[in-house]
């Protein structure tokens, strides 16, 4: 057989394994895997490094307004190719309904916004305004498009649906086969907090951190999936930041729940104590959840150790330290009018790499699973996430030794900081590949804009999980004839 490329000389890693090997590839798709392969238009000396499917950030803002209008800083050109260039040959950023939009709306814009992309995307909805003709009408047919995610919020004003909108959602996701994810924190809580700090005058950067209590995290995510329970639909819990959260998803799952969750290397690697920086300093590491302690680090460690997460994700928000992002309200502006959100997507699997698999945290297929191949099983990428005949050939080729020191100018984003800077990391993807085509290699661009491609994902499996049966739930569809 004859093929277009041929990676030569590698470690192949994927989720469950690792050996030397060569992967041919022929017209963008990966067509054999063996001990050594002959031939090749094209060969790629791997050297000896890692070779491992290429990150898949399943959550990332991405040309998105806020729902107060804030514009992040990275588009699709900007934001795609910072992704690449921290290992990632896929993304799914959020295409966001604001109340009185509708969803086809939201689609078409987002279908221009990506155009730019230098590699392959997908979206998951956002959805703030569930009327009828949304649920029952605009929501299928997105669906049917391989748009099979959305996210609902169980906080922030403009977005925040209440459990009777989550619920509607929740029946409709499943019955069409489509993935609820939910950022979880007591809308009540968070309220009362801001007005209690308000009152006292407690409003500088730092106050953020009290302002959303863990409590306020832990109590959301038992409701969201209990809701999720009652409908009998599966959950995906994003940005878990808080120990009491994260058990609660394990202790669902142990039941048999078909729930999901995942962490962000922000909740791993900083704490509050970064909001106490002089000035406004800590206005850049403002986001929500907030950042936690280190006892709580540690106990997200475990859990991202023992399974209790799927994937650790970006959770890119790309506001910049100025009157566009952070600072739109002013200097000096109060905790809750600056920008939630940090820059990370082309952090993401470096640091984890150096602080999971270096550190002896990780093994190399947990990092694969953690960063790849989960996402692409959860959210339905089926040719996505791992090394195999058949599958895209999105690849990258890591070097497990080179050490690097992280600078705004290695991000290759349209931001003016990094929260990661200055931190040493051992891990560089060297090599990025989309569909056969190398994006990235040894610190320089090869893709062009306009070369991602937007890829449909499968309605979502539901074997394997029994879910949480409700009593009166099966004795009212018993009743029905269901």
């Amino acid at each position: 057989m004859e093929f277009d490329t041929v990676i030569h000389g590698g470690t192949i890693v994927t989720a469950s394994e690792r050996y030397a090997g060569d992967i041919g590839i022929t017209d963008g798709r990966i067509c054999a895997v063996a001990e050594r392969l002959a031939g090749g238009t094209r060969r790629i000396d791997a050297g000896g490094r890692l070779v491992m499917p290429g990150g898949i950030e399943a959550h990332a803002h991405i040309a998105q307004e806020s729902a107060s209008g804030i514009m992040t800083a990275d588009g699709y050109l900007s934001g795609s190719i910072s992704a690449a260039f921290g290992g990632n040959s896929s993304f799914i950023p959020f295409a966001a309904q604001h109340r009185g939009q509708s969803i086809d709306d939201v689609i078409a814009t987002y279908d221009a916004r990506a155009r730019p992309s230098v590699i392959d995307y997908s979206w998951h909805l956002i959805v703030s305004d569930p009327t009828e003709e949304v649920l029952h009408d605009q929501l299928p047919r997105a669906f049917a498009r391989g748009i099979t995610s959305l996210k609902v919020f169980t906080t922030y004003d403009l977005l925040n649906i209440g459990d009777a909108g989550m619920l509607d959602i929740l029946s409709v996701a499943r019955d069409h086969g489509a993935l609820t994810m939910v950022h979880a924190e007591n809308h009540a809580m968070v309220a009362w907090m801001n007005g209690e700090l308000g009152a006292r005058g407690l409003t500088a950067p730092k106050y953020h951190a009290l302002s959303r209590p863990e409590l306020a995290e832990e109590e959301a995510i038992n409701r969201a999936i209990t809701l999720a329970q009652l409908s009998g639909a599966p959950l995906f819990v994003v940005h878990v930041s808080t120990a009491g959260g994260a058990a609660r998803v394990q202790r669902a799952r142990g039941e048999g729940g078909q729930v999901f969750a995942e962490t962000c290397p922000q909740y791993l690697a900083l704490t509050r104590d970064d909001l106490d920086r002089p000035g406004m300093e800590g206005a850049k590491f403002i986001c929500s959840p907030p950042l936690r302690d280190a006892a709580t680090q540690d106990a997200l460690w475990r859990h991202v150790q023992t399974g209790t997460f799927d994937s650790v994700s970006s959770d890119h928000a790309p506001y910049r330290f100025d009157g566009t992002g952070k600072l739109m309200h002013g200097q000096g502006a109060p905790y809750p009018k600056i920008a939630n959100g940090m820059p990370g997507i082309a952090a993401r699997l470096p640091w984890l790499f150096s602080e999971g698999v270096v550190k002896g945290r990780l093994r190399l297929e947990d990092f694969v699973a953690l960063t790849s191949t989960n996402a692409a099983r959860i959210f339905g990428a089926a040719k996505k996430g791992r090394i195999t005949p058949g599958m895209d050939a999105d690849i990258a080729i890591w070097n497990p030794e080179a050490v690097r020191k992280v600078t705004l100018a290695d991000q290759h984003d349209n931001m003016d900081f990094t929260p990661f800077e200055g931190m040493e990391l051992t891990g560089v993807p060297e090599i990025v590949m989309t569909r056969g085509e190398v994006i990235v290699a040894h610190g320089t661009l090869h893709g062009k804009e306009g070369q991602g491609r937007f890829f449909a994902r499968a309605p979502m499996g539901r074997t394997g999980r029994p879910g949480m049966p409700v009593k009166e739930v099966e004795l009212m569809r018993a009743g029905a004839g269901q």
